[in-house]
């Protein structure tokens, strides 16, 4: 039976779309049903949130059609977008932090009176958040609230004006699992409402799990349109990739040596001064990955913190290899061995305005071969980039080029090269695959996997249980601050690891002591 909700709400035609030489669009076409969930599903850097910013008015397609509505639209500024009933939340969010949530819902629209009636307006949106059941506190400075709750006052404002159209860019990026689940409930019944949904991800399961319909990018291209349910995993992978995909991590079995990183009864404070640590124990040897897993919030960025050196410890003892470097500096934990990956790339592991050559060296910059006498030698740094360019497969136009412009599997390569391109102990890594797409994943676990058979050991810090399962030797699992368990993999499952994310404790299931 035919109804307004299997028509078109949406049709892109034939749109293009160039930043000089560089195609971020070609001739894309695509269709979205009102009261639908649509994918765009493509790699990192295939051209999926250039395409959402020409939908939504912040870009403008070099040719093609966006039909809205029935009519042929071409929005000058997303403004001109949001009148017409489109609304977008980006990755980065764009929020004002001293404000609170119903500030920066309303920030921007026309009063409809001489002042603002603030009371009307936070009933309004208090509707709506009983209508999706969101429940957080509306008064909170947005500096004061998680990174889920920033991204649920972005939908918030779209939905406070009234959209018929949503575009969510790489929503889950920074989001729990727990989140993720909220999130796809609401836009289910967005979706429900007749609010149609454009989901911009890289995430196969997200796509298997929420979407109607996705259409695939692949290197600037959309190469076909498909029904999700007649869809699966290693069809949308081959669509993706271009070709069949394996999803298991082929792990060699390396033996296990010596301690590499000893952590005795850590404890380290928050910046309000709380406990975020509390008597941290764990060990990790020569050639094995060790698995932390946590809901995000549970002390693990003070830990990553402490172990690289930018973080105080309250009380406790780090040990690298032979070498004790409690509180030492960073510098001097890098110098003896220890490699780190931090979750935020771009605050934390690089600065966006510097060349990747620049980045590469990063650290050790004033140390030969780079340095001498106080003297950068460029010359060195040039040929040491190139050949990291070459080794890591970093897709650059060249070293001088700003790694601000990369993709996000480019920037962690970036950051990989830097960090692994010399001998190590221990590597550090917190959320190495958040944002990027399986071939980049898998490329960082192949990486991973290469420091193993030269005897490094890995501190893998994680959310993704997936991840763990499919990298890890052991899981250790924390909670507020303090390790509940620990399991080796053979006798790890998604219930008893979930269990103690929750912070469950089945006290008949036999744990594996942190120093074994």
């Amino acid at each position: 039976m035919n109804s307004e909700f299997d028509k078109p709400l949406l049709t892109v035609d034939n749109l293009s779309k160039s930043f000089g030489q560089f195609i971020a669009n070609d001739q894309i076409c695509f269709d979205v049903i009102k009261g639908h969930i649509h994918c765009l599903l493509g790699e990192n850097g295939a051209g999926k949130s250039t395409l959402a910013n020409c939908i939504y008015g912040a870009s403008k397609p070099d040719s093609g059609r966006i039909v809205f509505k029935g009519q042929e639209v071409s929005f000058s500024s997303p403004k001109d977008a949001i009148r017409q009933g489109i609304g977008m939340v980006h990755q980065h969010f764009v929020l004002s932090e001293p404000m609170n949530a119903v500030e920066n819902i309303i920030v921007g629209e026309e009063s409809t009176g001489t002042f603002l009636n603030l009371q009307n307006d936070t009933e309004k949106i208090q509707n709506l958040c009983d209508q999706y059941d969101l429940t957080f506190d509306l008064s909170l400075p947005v500096s004061q609230l998680s990174v889920g709750e920033q991204q649920w006052i972005e939908i918030l404002k779209a939905l406070y004006v009234g959209v018929d159209l949503l575009l969510l860019d790489e929503p889950t990026a920074v989001l729990t699992p727990q989140e993720v689940e909220r999130l796809f409930a609401v836009i289910s019944k967005m979706a429900a409402e007749g609010i149609s949904v454009i989901l911009i991800t890289h995430k196969l399961d997200e796509v298997l799990d929420i979407s109607n319909s996705v259409t695939v990018l692949r290197k600037a291209k959309a190469i076909i349109t498909v029904d999700t349910e007649n869809s699966t995993k290693a069809s949308l992978a081959k669509l993706l990739v271009g070709r069949d995909f394996d999803f298991k991590v082929n792990k060699v079995k390396v033996d296990r040596g010596a301690p590499v990183l000893e952590i005795k009864n850590l404890s380290v404070l928050r910046d309000n001064k709380t406990l975020a640590v509390n008597r941290v124990s764990l060990t990790v040897h020569e050639g094995e990955i060790l698995g932390l897993a946590g809901v995000s919030g549970n002390g693990q960025s003070e830990l990553f913190d402490a172990l690289v050196g930018v973080r105080q410890t309250e009380n406790g003892s780090i040990r690298l290899a032979e070498d004790e470097i409690t509180n030492c500096s960073p510098a001097e934990i890098s110098i003896k061995g220890m490699a780190s990956v931090p979750q935020d790339r771009l605050k934390q592991g690089l600065i966006g305005n510097f060349s990747v050559k620049e980045n590469l060296i990063l650290g050790a910059h004033s140390n030969p071969p780079f340095c001498s006498r106080g003297v950068l030698n460029w010359k060195t740094i040039m040929d040491f980039s190139k050949e990291a360019i070459n080794n890591f497969d970093i897709r650059t136009i060249g070293p001088e080029q700003k790694v601000e412009q990369l993709s996000g599997g480019n920037l962690q390569k970036v950051i990989l090269a830097r960090e692994i391109s010399h001998p190590i102990k221990t590597l550090i890594a917190s959320s190495p695959t958040r944002g990027l797409d399986i071939n980049a994943s898998f490329y960082v676990y192949s990486r991973f996997l290469e420091q193993l058979k030269l005897k490094a050991g890995i501190l893998l810090i994680s959310e993704d249980l997936d991840e763990l399962f499919n990298i890890a030797d052991r899981i250790a699992v924390i909670y507020n601050g303090s390790i509940l368990g620990e399991y080796c993999i053979e006798d790890a499952t998604i219930e008893k690891i979930g269990l103690l994310m929750a912070g469950l404790k089945e006290e008949t299931e036999p744990l594996v002591q942190s120093d074994n």
